[in-house]
């Protein structure tokens, strides 16, 4: 094999073991940044060796083994400065002993346990939200620091400090490098899923840039609950929270024009939907229900999702379903953006002064003033309801609110041509 080839094959490779390789690590180390150092360190050595000694039949293993040696190595060091060597060799003989030996079993075994362990101290709740999405996507989505500020509209230096930040966090703060078990398990995979939904959401809807969707973010946030999913097959809300991006991501041909401009639910070519997507999303959402989900936030949303997957048309969409599902989620996850998400649904289910009327009710919601999906939800209501010169100031408020340039354009759009005329317009799907 050429030298080239075999780079080619150690970057391969090195992409699918890498957060194998530091969950391994970081159970034996208890330090994420040392765990992701050293596994960079077996990189550069496969890559020294490889071209030269061939591929190895088990190269995860190889991998794993030689980021131990340089473990063991870096303990030995660190030993030496602070201690006598015969010393040291002893304590080398009867602490690391155990330790590395329970490495080396583990090569030739599924780590899932550990990886698993990885995503749960990545999504720690000791960390801020910015923190946990950014060492979530580059400890185990593998996405460089230049990767997620661009996905993030931010610079890398900010990305990077965030990163570093949160790796310190957690060294000082003595969080333990396992699965929470018991009464701390519901609450910290809560924070996991937390972390996976932000991300698909500013992927699925960015809220800023020119774009109206990333979905660079999307694949990402499908493939860590796909991941998740596979470790934690028992958790109704994991499959639920699945099936609610693949549903949701199977309208990606359809939610934009060839310029980028936003299409909405009602006009969408559904013959561009990606049926696979949703047969997957479906799937996972009846495995949740068959875990006894239904009433968990991520299940209910998958199944929000689902009435509009299985309408072969807009008109076929059945709002009295959406309208009681959110009935549900409201109660469940009271929000003002779930509230305003349920005045839209019985706006469609029943007239558009139903939902003018729900929409009062939130009028004290100061979170809401300053959120431009309000305000086009209110436009419009009352653009349906005939309140052409109230539809026109609500959607030129929604515009000016936007920080999504595409989205900015389609909602002036909608102000500029409001008229009497009812339309079935949905501000946002």
């Amino acid at each position: 094999m050429k030298a080239s080839e075999t780079h080619r094959t150690v970057e391969t490779v090195y992409r699918m073991e890498r957060a194998r390789l530091i969950a391994g690590l970081a159970a034996m180390l208890r330090d994420i940044g040392l765990a992701e150092e050293l596994a960079q360190d077996a990189l550069v050595s496969a890559l020294a060796i490889w071209p030269k000694s061939g591929v190895p039949a088990k190269p995860g293993a190889w991998l794993m083994a030689t980021a131990k040696r340089r473990a063991i190595d870096l303990f030995r060091r660190r030993r030496m400065m602070e201690r006598k060597h015969s010393e040291i060799e002893r304590e080398l003989e009867s602490e690391h002993i155990d330790a590395v030996a329970e490495i080396e079993a583990r090569m030739d075994n599924d780590i899932g346990d550990e990886r698993l362990s990885l995503i749960f101290t990545a999504c720690h709740p000791v960390l801020s939200t910015d923190a946990r999405v950014a060492l979530t996507l580059r400890l185990i989505g593998g996405l460089t620091t230049g990767e997620i500020a661009r996905a993030f509209l931010t610079s890398e230096q900010t990305i990077a400090q965030r990163i570093v930040r949160a790796k310190k966090t957690l060294g000082n703060s003595g969080v333990g490098y396992e699965v929470p078990r018991g009464s701390e398990r519901e609450p910290r995979l809560g924070s996991v899923l937390e972390v996976i939904y932000l991300i698909f959401n500013e992927g699925y809807a960015a809220s800023a840039g020119d774009h109206a969707i990333r979905p660079q973010l999307c694949h990402e946030a499908m493939r860590l609950g796909r991941i998740l999913a596979a470790l934690m097959s028992d958790e109704p809300e994991v499959h639920g929270l699945l099936a609610l991006m693949e549903i949701q991501a199977s309208r990606f041909a359809a939610r934009t024009a060839a310029d980028g401009t936003p299409i909405p639910l009602t006009h969408q070519n559904r013959a561009r939907w990606d049926r696979l997507l949703i047969q997957r999303g479906l799937a996972n959402l009846e495995r949740a229900v068959s875990l006894g989900g239904m009433n968990g936030v991520y299940v209910l949303q998958a199944a929000l999702a689902a009435c509009h997957a299985r309408a072969m048309h807009y008109e076929d969409t059945d709002w009295n379903q959406i309208a009681k599902l959110y009935d549900s989620l409201l109660a469940t996850w009271p929000s003002p953006i779930v509230a305003l998400n349920r005045a839209i649904a019985h706006s469609m289910a029943n007239g558009p002064e139903a939902g003018l009327a729900l929409l009062a009710e939130l009028e004290d919601e100061t979170s809401l003033e300053e959120y431009a999906p309000f305000h086009a939800a209110r436009g419009d209501f009352l653009q349906r309801a005939g309140r052409r010169a109230e539809a026109r100031t609500a959607f030129q408020r929604a515009a000016a609110l936007s920080g999504n340039a595409q989205e900015k354009a389609f909602l002036s759009a909608r102000a500029a041509e409001a008229t009497d005329a009812p339309t079935v317009s949905s501000p946002r799907q």
